[in-house]
């Protein structure tokens, strides 16, 4: 009845409805995202970086970006697609909590006055990669120019490169004339850019809400002197304990941690005081300092391998003198200070300042760390579950469990006896995507 009182020009128009909603059927099944894909890692064993225990004939689940199943001998479900790696020792994916992937080594004046933010925006993809590919498939990156580590990012997380996770800090905070700001030079020379030098509890505060604004995922402040740059003393503090405290109380209000570049005594002071999450060298800590530490639950970030590469290269580099020798300085204590804290108790996380020395080289530190009394299982934690909890990620990086991301390495021997192993993993697995080795 209904049907039969349409005219001629509705009956057309439902056709063509009906038409359009038979051919949109198929394309709608096709724009589906597809099912997880499911993979089973198959190894001689596994080193838990938390108890330093291996498991024999290990098999990891793997659904989509994420581990679902660990264990020996597990079974494994029909339409698995199955990576033996064989004879073996699998961990957890690496990770550098102090690296600038947006930064290349080169020669001292050229980084200063030849290259600019397009070479530096160039060179990160391929740093990144580097990176990622040496095991390293989470880093906290702490500090860049122009909000070039915040694409970097974004592009790895859209899938467009290939790179670690990142948690940026944008531009770190400088005091004038401070580590982050240009000295030494004449002040008729200017530099255009974004940032700059910062100082005042006012100033501070709407620095940290613009780097937030702008995509930060935590806060750099340089607390005191640094090697690379020409103040007077590598220890000097740069920062009064109430604009530090500032800092880290605007940080918090809106969710974020800051880590404290300091190496001398008084300024890793201030900033642990001030609250602050990790300590970035901090060769110079001292007794108090170290009770302090203790006290908050500060983590220190300790790196060896670029002091090494400062010293070795610096004068092929065209560093001068000065910066060489702050390095010098800096070296004859390290060892010390930072056993007194290890004994202590204080907490360490693996941190490199890759981009000092050549990305994908982060692995280096290991065997340096041990050199300077730092036990392998302690090297292999720093860079694996006690950095996951500076990043306030536990359980979902630096292990392998159920519900953490299906980042994993492979070494070809036992890195407890040999931690030289993992400066080149021979597997490397990031959200469930070979990076490196087998399954490719």
């Amino acid at each position: 009845m209904f049907a039969a009182s349409l005219s001629p020009r509705a009956h057309r128009r439902a056709a063509l409805a009906l038409l359009g909603t038979v051919l949109a059927t198929p394309l709608i099944a096709q724009t589906r995202p597809d099912a997880p894909r499911k993979s089973a890692i198959k190894a001689a064993r596994l080193l838990d970086p938390a108890s330093g225990r291996f498991t024999e004939n290990v098999v990891v689940l793997v659904t989509g970006d994420s581990i679902t199943q660990v264990g020996s001998n597990l079974a494994i479900p029909a339409g698995t697609t199955v990576i033996d790696l064989g004879r073996v020792t699998l961990m957890p994916g690496l990770i550098d909590v102090h690296t600038h992937l947006t930064s290349s080594r080169s020669s001292y004046y050229e980084g200063l006055f030849r290259r600019s933010v397009l070479d530096a925006a160039v060179r990160a993809p391929a740093n990144a990669k580097a990176t990622v590919e040496a095991g390293f498939t989470t880093v906290r990156d702490v500090g860049a120019g122009e909000y070039l580590d915040v694409s970097l990012r974004n592009a790895i997380n859209a899938g467009d490169l290939v790179g670690p996770r990142m948690f940026v800090a944008t531009m770190a905070l400088s005091a004038t004339g401070g580590h982050g700001d240009l000295s030494g030079f004449s002040p008729y020379l200017h530099f255009d850019g974004m940032g700059g030098p910062v100082d005042g509890i006012e100033p501070i505060r709407k620095r940290v809400r613009t780097n937030i604004k702008f995509g930060a995922d935590v806060i750099k402040v340089a607390a005191g002197a640094g090697v690379l740059s020409e103040e007077e003393s590598v220890g000097g503090p740069q920062y009064t304990q109430a604009e530090l405290d500032a800092l880290v109380d605007e940080a918090k209000m809106w969710g974020r941690k800051v880590a404290a570049h300091a190496h001398g005594a008084e300024a890793i002071k201030r900033a642990i005081r001030a609250g602050v999450a990790s300590v970035e060298h901090a060769g110079l800590i001292d007794e108090e300092g170290v009770a302090l530490a203790k006290q908050h639950g500060t983590f220190l970030v300790p790196d060896v391998y670029t002091d090494v590469w400062i010293i070795d290269q610096g004068p092929g580099m065209g560093l001068p003198e000065k910066i060489i020798d702050k390095e010098r300085q800096l070296r004859k204590y390290q060892e010390v200070n930072w056993g007194r804290a290890r004994a202590a108790g204080v907490k360490f996380a693996f941190g490199t300042d890759a981009g000092v020395f050549p990305h994908g080289e982060n692995g280096r530190q290991f065997r340096y760390l041990v050199e300077v009394g730092f036990p392998p299982l302690m090297t292999i934690q720093m860079a694996t579950i006690n950095a996951a909890e500076l990043l306030g990620l536990s359980g979902k990086v630096g292990v392998i469990a159920p519900g953490a991301f299906a980042d994993m390495v492979a070494v070809d021997g036992d890195p407890l006896a040999n931690v030289k192993l993992l400066e080149k993993p021979s597997f490397v697995m990031k959200g469930g995507k070979v990076v490196v080795g087998k399954g490719m």
